[in-house]
């Protein structure tokens, strides 16, 4: 995934990392102390520890992760997210890199004109830049998803407090920006996932999110080549990658004009990510 070229601070550095595809890293490990209690003369029975830090977390539902004790428990599955909440024969439209002044309108249209609704992927600052458009998203019944502050394709190798700050000061920015409504997904640049960000986003209640077919609309090869990539991968899996920002989308707004009917055609329906 990519972001947006703007003149909000911090993101002139992003160039070097568009393309770049990370690698999770291993989950560390933490215990609780154990509570103590004193007796005078006799032993006691020790008593059962009250405290909610030392309970394990409730279960989710369907999740295969395990939960850093630790660490706030998880609201929602920290479980990466690629299936449909309308089915196997679904498909769930996610763009990327926004928001964007000139490409996010062009795409709200498309989308409107299909009625479809999406995911946007928003990085902070951008949000933050363009609150106006932010809204018009939620005003047209799409989700936003919180797609970091800085864009970093290396945020997995780098430590807790920084994968921390760039997840949470950029759902703070986004809440804003849109008036109060909150992310309800957290996708890692590039897929830059650890356990670690993906159980601080699910104890913010941002379900973690992937994706199975990459469009490459970020490489401009043609609307033409866009739409055969997407074509030839949907069995890959339901959730659709797509950007709104980093430069020209024109590519990206001529090949959604030609899916999305297409899609429906052959009997689709569109959703969101399972949360």
């Amino acid at each position: 995934m990519v972001t947006a070229v703007t003149s909000v601070a911090g993101l002139a550095a992003l160039a070097s990392v568009w393309t770049a595809h990370a690698h999770p890293v291993a989950r560390g490990t933490a215990t609780a102390a154990p509570h103590t209690s004193a007796s005078k003369s006799k032993p006691k029975p020790k008593p059962k520890s009250s405290g909610k830090q030392s309970e394990p977390s409730k279960p989710i539902p369907g999740q295969t992760s395990v939960p850093d004790a630790s660490l706030p428990a998880p609201r929602v599955s920290m479980d990466i997210a690629h299936a449909s909440d309308k089915g196997a024969h679904a498909v769930n439209i996610t763009i990327d890199d926004g928001p964007d002044p000139v490409w996010t309108p062009k795409i709200l249209r498309v989308l409107k004109e299909n009625g479809v609704k999406a995911v946007f992927c928003m990085i902070g600052p951008q949000a933050a830049a363009h609150p106006e458009i932010v809204r018009q998203v939620v005003a047209a019944g799409h989700r936003l998803c919180d797609h970091t502050v800085s864009h970093d394709t290396t945020m997995a190798t780098k430590s807790r407090a920084y994968q921390s700050k760039e997840v949470l000061d950029a759902e703070q920015m986004i809440e804003a920006a849109s008036g109060g409504v909150k992310p309800l997904y957290y996708r890692a640049p590039g897929g830059a996932f650890t356990p670690y960000s993906r159980q601080i986003a699910a104890a913010r209640a941002m379900r973690p999110l992937g994706w199975n077919v990459d469009s490459k609309d970020f490489d401009r090869p043609g609307a033409a080549a866009l739409v055969a990539t997407v074509k030839n991968e949907l069995p890959n899996g339901p959730t659709v990658l797509f950007h709104d920002g980093g430069g020209d989308r024109g590519q990206t707004v001529a090949a959604l004009r030609q899916l999305l009917p297409w899609l429906k055609q052959h009997g689709y329906s569109f959703g969101f990510p399972v949360r």
